[in-house]
């Protein structure tokens, strides 16, 4: 009777155990949101990537616009949204309010009912003082931000939806490299601080995106452990406070830059953070996972910075890989994904932060073309054209696995003019015209893949089959009229 007591007893604590270790999982799930990017040539249906998001208990994301293609497929998951207006419309929104009117109409107020998208931020423009904009966006964005949220109130929303500008780290800097030198720059500090305190006024956040990468990337003498989250990393003492890793000491570089603003209690949001996995000598797998698991392990202790303890809402970035980003900042662009062009993770990743190595559930339901590459045809004798036609297939294609310290960078020549051509041709939906180079290309049935790089075969997404269903009943339809 003792030992049935001991069991019985013993299943009621691993149950506790477990119901635990679920509560705080799902606490940190909470906090943790992906960037939803969109540039690429073939986007993978939005109800399979919401399948998939739901699938790995992902309940936030941040779009980039509102398409209705996405915002469609979001209908009554209750995933907590973000909804973005590019950087090419501050102007419209700005210049008139019946446009900013229209435009939440259209896409907010048609979601934002029982049952439909639960909008929680409207992201109005992004990163829209980066420097290299040489100051396109400053007269616009402010009162783009005024009139969006004049319309959500006039529609009722404003209770429930705010909005936000989402900021590169740029936007602020400290002239010791400690947090407390913290203050936004000088060339802005006017509008930030209007900025900031049209947040505070309406119950917002502050939207920062922050890149540890980019610290490595931008600087050959940065400490690379200073980049990730450990105890063995160079650290700076600041007034007695600590700091072991950039993303704190960025963080809080923004905190005080916002106290000196007359606003130390807004809420900030961390709008993008992560690592690219490709294009560049530190941008692989490994270190992705190093930097994630550290990232994630710090969100589930809910410890917060040195001058902002506690949970941080953090957006990763990004979701999947796209392969039409511009490559102006890096070749690492097209590869900030935890997932590949086509929903597969690319290395262990646990979002509950507990260390538990296991991958991510890949997206279900992916249809492939069928699987052909296009590859350098050495038996051509005319190679008179084929530097001219490498430059073409990589500019229209994408190269930049090819890089220095990249996945591709071991191939021989032969190899990278043959990725080269097939990347053009699958992006080109493996169109038969895209295979030809003069005679320098064939298509071949076997993978050519090679020591450790991928050649990929391209996904069929919904324009495609949209197209290739255009196709055929254009087909059917010639045939019906000539019988």
């Amino acid at each position: 009777m003792a030992g049935r007591s001991q069991t019985v007893m013993l299943l009621i604590a691993l149950s506790a155990i477990f119901a635990l270790s679920r509560m705080v999982n799902a606490e940190t799930l909470s906090t943790i949101g992906v960037n939803w990017g969109t540039q690429m040539t073939h986007p993978i249906p939005p109800t399979i990537v919401v399948d998939m998001l739901k699938a790995n208990g992902i309940k936030k994301v941040k779009l980039f616009d509102a398409d209705d293609w996405t915002m469609s497929a979001l209908v009554g998951t209750n995933i907590e949204v973000m909804v973005g207006i590019p950087n090419d419309q501050l102007d419209r929104m700005s210049s008139k309010y019946s446009h900013a009117k229209d435009w939440v109409k259209n896409n907010v107020t048609q979601y934002f009912k029982d049952g439909g998208v639960n909008i929680k931020y409207v992201a109005v423009g992004n990163e829209p003082f980066l420097e290299s904009y040489n100051g396109s966006y400053l007269t616009t964005t402010f009162p783009a931000l005024q009139n969006i949220q004049k319309a959500l109130d006039e529609a009722g929303h404003g209770n429930k939806i705010k909005v936000t500008v989402p900021l590169n780290a740029d936007v602020y800097a400290s002239g010791s490299n400690t947090p407390s030198s913290g203050a936004f720059r000088s060339d802005i500090e006017d509008l930030m601080n209007q900025i900031v305190h049209f947040l505070k006024e309406k119950g917002s956040a502050f939207v920062v995106n922050i890149y540890p990468f980019l610290s490595l990337y931008q600087n050959a003498g940065f400490p690379v452990d200073y980049a990730f989250f450990g105890t063995g990393s160079r650290g700076i003492n600041d007034n007695g406070k600590q700091y072991t890793n950039v993303f704190d000491a960025n963080f809080d570089t923004l905190v005080w830059a916002l106290k000196k603003a007359g606003v130390p209690d807004l809420k900030i949001i961390v709008g993008e953070v992560g690592w690219p996995t490709d294009g560049d000598k530190n941008a692989n797998t490994n270190m992705a996972k190093k930097f994630y698991d550290g990232l994630l392990k710090k969100m589930a202790k809910k410890e917060g910075t040195p001058m902002r303890p506690g949970p941080v809402d953090v957006y990763l970035f990004g979701l999947i890989d796209e392969d039409s980003k511009s490559i102006l900042p890096g070749n690492f662009e097209r590869h900030w994904g935890i997932l590949t062009y086509d929903g597969k993770p690319k290395f262990p990743m646990d979002l509950s932060g507990q260390g538990n190595d296991k991958y991510l559930i890949a997206a279900k339901g992916i249809q492939y073309l069928p699987a052909q590459w296009c590859v350098f045809n050495n038996e051509a004798k005319n190679l008179s054209s084929l530097s001219a036609d490498i430059d073409y297939a990589c500019s229209l294609g994408d190269c930049t696995s090819l890089g220095y310290g990249s996945s591709c960078n071991n191939l021989n020549s032969e190899g990278n003019i043959s990725y080269a051509f097939n990347m053009y041709f699958q992006m080109s939906d493996q169109d038969v015209r895209a295979c030809d180079f003069r005679g320098l290309a064939k298509i071949v049935n076997r993978n050519a893949s090679q020591n450790g790089c991928l050649f990929p075969v391209q996904i069929i997404s919904a324009g495609t089959r949209t197209a290739v269903t255009k196709a055929m009943f254009l087909g059917l339809l010639a045939a019906l009229l000539f019988v």
